[in-house]
């Protein structure tokens, strides 16, 4: 094997070079001489071809007399030169590696001007690493972030959202180029997605009344219609893109962060409002016998009042979760970051619930039915105890307060807010009630739960005396 180089007829009309031309000579293949040729894509000017000896001359002579302009433009044409004579050697050598590493039958043209133009452009045929699409990313996050099943479910009604808006905004979201400006457009798709639905005053159902957005829900639906959404309940949504996006960075999926100039809003909490120890006995002995099944609900409810978890973690309790006379359990809301086992001792209320629902068959620890159904049990179940006091409450959808009876917007959390409230009244030891509500030391969470009422201030201030 040999290559030969020849310097090309043709030349530049711009540049007064001419390309240099490869032979390689493979030798005789079944008896007949083998040779092919291909352009080097490397140009010199004729001037500088050495046709004998089939090199570049570099060795440019300056003198005396020279001036120094003309000195340094002799300097820069030589290191100019050199260079062009490195690369036409180390475009042989590269041929020649490759010869040596293929077989003679596939030694071709096309082979010739496939290597030489590898060397040449390799970056025409580097492997560019395809980056999964936003969406895959994101099931990427659900599935290898360690998420409970409840905030995994948050997060996928947040998927769906970003979803629609990407259909509605008809653009296409991409990790490397969502900006600030994406993430303000989708807070105000988050505000007015409500408005694109009515519903029946007769039958209440809900329905699209906008025929282009329908497409876009009819593609990804969800199981409620979307309602008005808060401040609050943005400001939540976007904290969970901001979880996904520095998951991303940290796991090298990309290095655009559009939270580093977009501040999500500080949520804004009314004064918290939580049923007395009276109130909740009032509950509890209120006579529900002619709703049983309501009574069964309200006892659940009270259970929750004495323990203080959350609805998710209470769902999920079993038998055995009741260890020598106190449930034991690892808050799922925070077992991500914080696996903490929370001890609640049962009071005698709570051991009689228990005791009453001793013989129920199920696999959980007491009979019960979906949250939402909850929810308006426990509503129902104030009503009818009597408890409808009128509360401030700021409306989070709104922005506003308003005056509504505590039975109209009763719910399960309410049952934390009981535990929390009243331990915090009697012991004013935010990190000893927060041992057993589950709450880490210092949570701003906290102060959700519980109020800093007069008669609180009053025994504040008499300790001064």
């Amino acid at each position: 094997m040999k290559i030969t180089t020849t310097l090309s007829a043709k030349t530049d009309k711009h540049t007064q070079k001419s390309e240099i031309l490869l032979r390689l000579i493979v030798g005789k293949v079944n008896g007949k001489a083998v040779a092919f040729r291909a352009k080097s894509r490397i140009f010199v000017s004729p001037e500088r071809w050495d046709a004998k000896e089939g090199t570049i001359q570099t060795d440019i002579r300056t003198t005396k007399i020279m001036s120094a302009q003309k000195r340094k433009e002799v300097e820069e044409e030589k290191q100019a030169l050199q260079e062009t004579s490195d690369n036409l050697s180390a475009l042989i050598s590269e041929i020649k590696s490759k010869f040596l590493a293929t077989p003679v039958e596939q030694i071709t043209k096309e082979w010739l001007e496939d290597v030489i133009d590898r060397y040449r452009f390799p970056e025409k045929y580097e492997v560019k690493e395809e980056k999964p699409a936003f969406f895959a990313t994101f099931d990427l996050f659900l599935n290898n972030r360690k998420l409970s099943l409840s905030r995994k479910r948050h997060f996928q009604v947040v998927c769906r959202a970003l979803q629609r808006f990407e259909l509605w905004s008809k653009t296409t979201l991409n990790l490397d180029t969502i900006t600030q400006e994406t993430l303000r457009a989708f807070e105000e798709f988050l505000r007015v997605e409500h408005s694109y639905f009515q519903q029946d005053e007769h039958s209440k159902k809900w329905s699209c009344i906008n025929k282009d957005y329908k497409a876009v829900f009819d593609a990804v639906p969800e199981t409620r219609t979307p309602q008005q959404r808060g401040q609050n309940t943005i400001n939540g949504i976007m904290t969970k893109i901001r979880t996904f996006y520095l998951w991303c960075i940290d796991n090298g999926k990309t290095t655009n962060n559009p939270f580093r100039h977009f501040k999500i809003e500080e949520c804004v909490y009314g004064t918290p409002y939580y049923i007395t120890i009276e109130e909740r006995n009032q509950l509890y002995n209120a006579d529900l016998s002619a709703r049983p099944q309501l009574a069964i609900q309200r006892d659940i409810f009270v259970f929750q009042c004495l323990i203080g978890c959350r609805v998710g973690d209470l769902y999920r309790f079993t038998k055995a979760n009741v260890i020598n006379g106190a449930i034991e359990y690892i808050a799922n809301k925070t077992i991500e970051k914080r696996a903490t086992t929370v001890r609640v001792p049962l009071n005698a209320i709570a051991k009689e619930i228990l005791e009453r629902y001793a013989d129920y068959g199920g696999d959980k620890l007491l009979p019960f039915i979906s949250e939402q159904k909850y929810n308006i049990a426990i509503k129902e179940a104030f009503k009818l105890a009597g408890i409808t006091r009128i509360v401030t409450i700021h409306n989070p959808t709104t922005g506003e307060e308003e005056q509504r009876p505590i039975n109209e917007i009763a719910s399960s959390h309410l049952a934390r807010r009981c535990f929390v409230g009243n331990l915090y009244k009697q012991v004013k030891d935010p990190n000893l009630v927060g041992a057993l509500s589950g709450h880490k030391q210092g949570s701003k969470a906290f102060t959700r739960y519980r109020e800093i009422d007069e008669e609180m201030k009053q025994d504040l201030v008499k300790l001064l005396e």
